[in-house]
C-alpha cells in the first residue's frame, strides 16, 4: 500500500504537478516561434545529414549504430509507459475533484474525456502529462535519424508525421484541446507496447511472424478515428466542446496521416504480392524484390 501511495503521489499529487500550468513565459517550449522553429530545424537536420552520407559514402550499406537504436527504443518505452500510468492516475484525480461541478451539465466520465467543458484551462495534472507528451515527440522525432543512418534513406513520411505530432501536441497545450486525454492514453500505451518490442528485437531477440508494429499502428489509428467521431457528435450534443478549432485542425492533420499510412500499407502489400508473381521467376530477380520486402519490413512507420 505504501507503494502504491507513492507512486499516486509522484505521479498525480506533486505540487508541481496539481499546480501546473501552460505558460509561455514559464514553460519551456511553449512559444509559436519555438515550435516552428524547432520542426524547421528538425527537418533540415535530417535532411543535411541524408546529402553528406549521399557525399560521403558512395555505398548504400547500412552503418553500424551499436547500442543506439536499444538505447531509444527502450527509453521511449519507459517514458510511455510513465506518461501512460500518470496520465491514467491524473485523469482519476482531476475526475474526483471536479466531477461535482457536473451535475449540472449532466456531463459523464467518458462525455469529459472525449469533449471539455468550454472554458477550460490548461492547467493541473492533465496538462502537466501533456505537457510531457509533447516534450517526449522531440525525443520521438530522433528516430528518423536512426532511420536516416540505418537504411541510408530520406524517411518523408517519418519526417512529416513526426513533424505533425509535434504540432498537434502544442495545439492540445495552446487551445485546452478536447480529446487529448483519451488520445494521449491510447497512444502512450501503444507506444509502450511498440519501443518495448522493438527493443527486444534490437537486442537479438526474436521477433513476431508478422507486421506487428503495422498492425498497432493500424489499431491506434482505428480508435483515433472512432474518438473523432465521438468529438464531433458531442460538440453538437453537449453544446460545444473547448478548443473544438484545434479539434478540427487535428483532425485534417490526422486524415492526412492515415492517408499516407494507407498509402504506405498498400504498397507494401502490392509489392508482396509480386513476389508471389515472380515465385517462377529467376533466383536474382525474386532475391532483389525479397530485399526490398525485408527493407520495408523493418521500417518504422
Amino acid at each position: 500500500m505504501t507503494s502504491l501511495y507513492s507512486v499516486r503521489y509522484y505521479l498525480s499529487e506533486q505540487p508541481s504537478i496539481v499546480g501546473f500550468r501552460w505558460s509561455h513565459t514559464q514553460s519551456w517550449g511553449s512559444t509559436w516561434s519555438f515550435l516552428f522553429s524547432s520542426i524547421a530545424l528538425y527537418v533540415s537536420a535530417a535532411i543535411v545529414l541524408h546529402l553528406l552520407l549521399l557525399l560521403l559514402f558512395r555505398h548504400r550499406r547500412p552503418l553500424p549504430l551499436g547500442p543506439i537504436p536499444a538505447a531509444h527504443s527502450l527509453s521511449m518505452a519507459l517514458i510511455s509507459a510513465t506518461i501512460f500510468a500518470g496520465t491514467v492516475l491524473s485523469a482519476a484525480a482531476e475526475i474526483r475533484d471536479t466531477r461535482w461541478l457536473w451535475r449540472r451539465s449532466r456531463t459523464t466520465t467518458f462525455q469529459w474525456l472525449l469533449c471539455f467543458p468550454l472554458g477550460t484551462r490548461p492547467s493541473g495534472r492533465v496538462f502537466f502529462w501533456s505537457y510531457i507528451y509533447y516534450l517526449s515527440r522531440f525525443l520521438h522525432a530522433l528516430r528518423s535519424f536512426i532511420t536516416i543512418l540505418r537504411y541510408r534513406e530520406l524517411p518523408f513520411f517519418k519526417l512529416f508525421n513526426h513533424s505533425i505530432l509535434i504540432f498537434m501536441s502544442f495545439l492540445w497545450l495552446e487551445f485546452s484541446q478536447s480529446f487529448q486525454v483519451l488520445a494521449i492514453l491510447l497512444t502512450t500505451l501503444v507506444y509502450s507496447v511498440v519501443y518495448g518490442y522493438r527493443f527486444w528485437t534490437a537486442i537479438g531477440l526474436p521477433s513476431a511472424c508478422f507486421p506487428f508494429v503495422v498492425n498497432c499502428q493500424i489499431v491506434l489509428l482505428s480508435c483515433n478515428l472512432v474518438c473523432h467521431f465521438g468529438v464531433l457528435l458531442l460538440h453538437f450534443i453537449k453544446g460545444g466542446c473547448n478548443g473544438i478549432g484545434a479539434w478540427v485542425f487535428n483532425s485534417v492533420l490526422n486524415g492526412a496521416i492515415l492517408f499516407l499510412f494507407l498509402n504506405f500499407y498498400v504498397k507494401k502489400h502490392l509489392r508482396k504480392s509480386k513476389v508471389g508473381v515472380m515465385g517462377g521467376a529467376g533466383g536474382d530477380e525474386l532475391r532483389f524484390v525479397a530485399e526490398k520486402l525485408e527493407l520495408i519490413k523493418k521500417k518504422d512507420i
